[in-house]
């Protein structure tokens, strides 16, 4: 037993000493950023303001839900997706064959998908587009013996100069990301690789090319929704998309300002899908780079809705 110290008279009962105190709760008070409240009141207020000016305008608005399902619309929607995923097909196969050139040993070939990347990249999209819609003007036929002989009016039309346009351009800025993704991998891997007896090719799809996607999918994605708002360059080319569809629309219904914002707001759908898409497919090749994956739209809203119920200042 533990004897306890007596620290009063004899007549009085023994006093227990006295436990040591704990640390006292720190008390956090959130710091006030005052010029967050003045950039808020400013950007809605410039907001409120464009909006007013907008509505001062002789605009339609009755127009866009009226033409927003219109059958050509909805075509010029398909045809918008159809040339997009072609021509990002094109550039994805072009870029990884350009990336794999410039990387390579041999100077003829790595000279070649310099000056290719060097062409397509320093000259506009619109520029090419005219380019290859008017060789017609130069070539009368097209002779590719013994395989096709043609009129080059009737083999260059509208949708294949709008896919040899915007794809043989991406493939170009493909072949910068790819090559990024390349040179991102561990040279040990591949040494690892040859010394398992494993070809340069096999050494590429089985062990290189998989890790570098982590590298080449983000930026692809941003590709992929530059390119769906680039194919609105092929009306150009009388190539009918979408924008082509609702600026015929517009001029014949005698509202072609409604027609742009219907197109804008097509546009602004469908890129909202894809950056959905992108975001799942980044997550999806994050794993095992992050222990923590980033979270999900849903869980990002569920944790703001169960955080309004915490007090203030991260005390339970």
């Amino acid at each position: 037993m533990t004897d306890i110290k007596k620290t009063g008279p004899a007549d009085q009962p023994p006093i227990p000493p006295t436990p040591p105190s704990g640390p006292e709760a720190i008390r956090a008070i959130p710091v006030r950023h005052y010029g967050r409240y003045v950039s808020a009141v400013v950007a809605i207020a410039a907001f409120a303001a464009i909006v007013y000016a907008f509505s001062q305008g002789k605009i339609n608005w009755g127009a866009v839900p009226d033409y927003f399902f219109d059958d050509r619309i909805l075509k010029g929607v398909t045809q918008t997706l159809l040339l997009t995923a072609l021509s990002m097909v094109i550039g994805i196969v072009g870029g990884i064959l350009l990336a794999v050139m410039r990387l390579s040993r041999n100077p003829v070939t790595s000279s070649i998908a310099w000056f290719y990347i060097w062409f397509f990249r320093g000259t506009p999209v619109l520029v090419q587009l005219f380019v290859w819609f008017n060789l017609g003007l130069v070539f009368e036929y097209i002779n590719l013996m013994p395989i096709y002989k043609d009129y080059w009016s009737s083999f260059m039309t509208p949708l294949l100069t709008a896919l040899l346009g915007l794809g043989l351009n991406e493939a170009a800025y493909m072949a910068e990301i790819c090559r990024a993704g390349l040179l991102s991998v561990d040279e040990g891997q591949t040494e690892a690789s040859h010394a398992l007896g494993m070809s340069h090719g096999k050494t590429l799809r089985r062990v290189v090319i998989p890790q570098a996607m982590r590298v080449i999918v983000p930026p692809t994605g941003n590709e992929v929704i530059n390119m769906l708002k680039t194919t609105s360059l092929v009306a150009a080319v009388q190539f009918y998309e979408l924008f082509k569809y609702a600026q015929d629309i517009g001029q014949g219904s005698g509202a072609p300002v409604e027609m742009y914002f219907l197109a804008a707001a097509w546009y602004l759908i469908m890129t909202s899908v894809l950056s959905i898409g992108q975001y799942y497919l980044e997550r999806y090749y994050a794993r095992g780079s992050s222990r923590n994956l980033p979270p999900t739209p849903f869980q990002k809203v569920r944790a703001n809705l169960l955080s309004f119920g915490r007090p203030k200042g991260g005390m339970a």
